[in-house]
């Protein structure tokens, strides 16, 4: 039994609610503050970590949305809220709330783990922008099956995660609901409802590459009324193409619009580090849209295609240089076969979010990025890369 060291997280935005990966705060403008504090506790095979949050944000008003557009504008702009919940402001005064943080229950044993957490997860190599799942939002309830330590075979390491949890919406609207078009109206209100989650994620190290990591992750969502009504509660583990997937209109007895209710992304990534060199390079390929099989991945490869590659590298033991490139808007294919943007949903329109915020990449649906930074150490090791 131990205590947790309090920590103390301030931010200040004096004109735009910049957020990126900064766990359960919110975009906002103002002071803003996060205090962690709590304690861990190990007896045999359980393991118990108490560590809330309370969170504070003054959440000034700011020139957002103009409300002075054509009405084209206006429709393109809601045609993204209609499918996202992704606020401009989290409500109308401060915001104030006490969270369970990075809290969790577990049992573990030969290596493996098993338990119940609200941890942020990453998943994936990217440093800036994890693609699956990163700490842009604010962690989620989820009963989680993982790997403690490499589980070791002749031919390499395996590791995974298989997680299954809860997703709340935001509860707060966009700036304006009262803009129309010949007596329709641009925003579209959301379902009342919270959403299942399920995801995936596999790892495996050769024995025979040194420093090489390759995986496979994989995740779907869908609201909480669907996946009771059909008692699908491991969709994770259906067929990748929509051939096989169980609700495609071309498997008898499926339906397209069943097909529809659910979310999904699917991808691989790598990460090979140079552990002599002090370099280490990594890549991550995902799809937000299923493919309908093999000959429709190969011949429109870049369908709902997005992208990070990264390098790191450490100069003179002082330095040390990183570059990450991240592509989450759509591709020229787009132009003949619209995907629509990463972590939206036209039927699970809270798209890939909890509390408002993305669970993916943070710079959003989308978007695009190029990161590189140097940083200079007093002390480095092998670590850096470990």
């Amino acid at each position: 039994l131990y205590i947790l060291n309090p920590r103390l997280k301030l931010n200040y935005n004096s004109n735009v609610p910049y957020s990126r990966n900064d766990g359960s705060m919110i975009p906002n403008v103002g002071f803003q503050q996060l205090l962690s504090f709590g304690f861990y506790f190990e007896y045999g095979p359980l393991s118990v970590q108490i560590n809330p949050e309370y969170l504070y944000a003054e959440n000034k008003d700011y020139h957002g949305f103009w409300d002075g557009h054509y009405e084209i504008i206006l429709e393109r702009r809601y045609d993204f809220w209609n499918k996202i919940d992704q606020p401009e402001r989290f409500g109308q005064t401060s915001y104030s709330k006490l969270l369970p943080g990075q809290s969790s229950i577990r049992f573990n044993f030969n290596n493996m783990s098993i338990g119940f957490s609200t941890e942020n997860l990453w998943w994936g190599p990217a440093i800036r922008n994890g693609i699956m799942l990163s700490n842009n939002a604010r962690g989620f309830p989820h009963i989680t099956f993982n790997s403690v330590e490499p589980l070791q075979t002749k031919i390499g390491n395996f590791e995974w995660q298989l997680i299954t949890g809860r997703l709340e919406k935001s509860g707060f609207m966009p700036s304006y609901t009262n803009f129309y078009n010949y007596n329709d109206y641009f925003y579209l209100p959301k379902k009342n409802d919270w959403r299942y989650f399920q995801g995936l994620i596999v790892s495996y190290s050769p024995s025979f590459i040194e420093g090489l990591t390759v995986g496979f992750s994989r995740w779907v969502q869908a609201y909480s009324t669907f996946i009771k009504d059909t008692n699908d509660y491991f969709p994770v583990f259906d067929g990748l193409f929509r051939k096989n997937d169980k609700y495609g209109a071309d498997v008898p007895g499926g339906d397209q619009s069943l097909e529809q209710q659910r979310d999904q992304a699917a991808g691989l990534f790598f990460r090979w580090v140079w552990k002599e060199a002090k370099a280490e390079i990594y890549g991550e390929f995902a799809y937000n849209d299923s493919k309908f099989n093999a000959r429709d991945l190969l011949l429109d490869f870049n369908h709902s295609l997005a992208t990070t590659m990264g390098f790191k590298k450490i100069l003179s033991n002082k330095y040390d240089f990183s570059v990450e490139l991240t592509k989450i808007e759509q591709n020229s294919s787009s132009i003949l076969r619209d995907s629509g943007s990463w972590y939206q949903h036209g039927v699970v329109r809270h798209g890939f979010t909890n509390y408002g915020e993305v669970l993916g990449a943070s710079i959003g649906p989308g978007s695009k990025s190029f990161f590189t930074s140097i940083s200079k150490f007093s002390n480095i090791s092998d670590m850096t890369l470990g």
